[in-house]
């Protein structure tokens, strides 16, 4: 059988970063059932459906921090983001993963360009606000000229014999990247709750917001709880 490429999102996917960028769940593994069954475990107890008495045990666990039983729930994604994004995820070491390498591959080399250049916040070295008071139009085409310079110059250094993993070292850090993250649903919503913030860097919000849109469909009632925006 023949091997397909990764970097083709799955039939459940959610696109962000203007379609730049995507996200989608390729596994889910176990249900809100699960969840509460896991709860009931020291009782020797389980039931094949969720009742309304299963709603509050659930709301009840997540209010008051009973987090084990949700760690039964894990989900797998796979990621298509820039570098730079991918090294924020990385740093949730919960997490695991594995990313395709510009050792292995050449192939489907791609830039990610801001649909919007954000001015540096005065008082928060990791934060920015909107717009950059510079021509807009003129600083994207900057970041589009360099990117064609930088893989221009990684196509020579490989026609000229330079092995790839040396070659790689010249392109960008808003080279988009693809990865594989398994994480339980306890880590998940940690994760959720501190990259949909407003302190965080405004692409990975729309990663974390798209898995909300990935994870809400099998999770109704943990949504609701949670109160994820639609």
């Amino acid at each position: 059988m023949a091997l397909k490429e990764i970097n083709v999102p799955p039939p459940e996917h959610v696109r962000v970063l203007d379609g730049q960028g995507w996200i989608g769940l390729l596994n889910c593994m176990g249900t809100e059932t699960t969840i509460v069954n896991a709860a009931r475990v020291s009782f020797g107890k389980m039931r094949e459906e969720m009742d309304e008495r299963d709603v509050v045990l659930l709301k009840y666990m997540l209010e008051n921090q009973h987090t084990s039983p949700l760690e039964h729930v894990g989900f797998t994604f796979i990621v298509h983001c820039p570098l730079f994004v991918r090294g924020q995820w990385h740093r949730h070491r919960t997490w695991s993963y594995n990313e395709i390498s510009r050792r292995y591959t050449e192939i489907n080399l791609e830039f990610y360009t801001p649909p919007t250049l954000r001015e540096q916040a005065e008082t928060n070295r990791q934060a920015s606000v909107d717009p950059v008071s510079v021509d807009q139009n003129t600083g994207l085409a900057d970041i589009r000229e360099h990117n064609e310079r930088s893989l221009a110059l990684y196509h020579k250094l490989l026609a000229d014999g330079v092995c790839r993993e040396q070659a790689r070292g010249v392109l960008p850090q808003n080279m988009m990247t693809t990865f594989w993250a398994t994480v339980d649903l306890h880590n998940l919503i940690g994760f959720l709750a501190l990259r949909d913030s407003e302190h965080a860097q405004w692409e990975i919000q729309q990663y974390a917001r798209a898995i909300k849109q990935l994870v809400a469909p099998h999770f109704p009632t943990l949504k609701e709880i949670l109160e994820w925006d639609d």
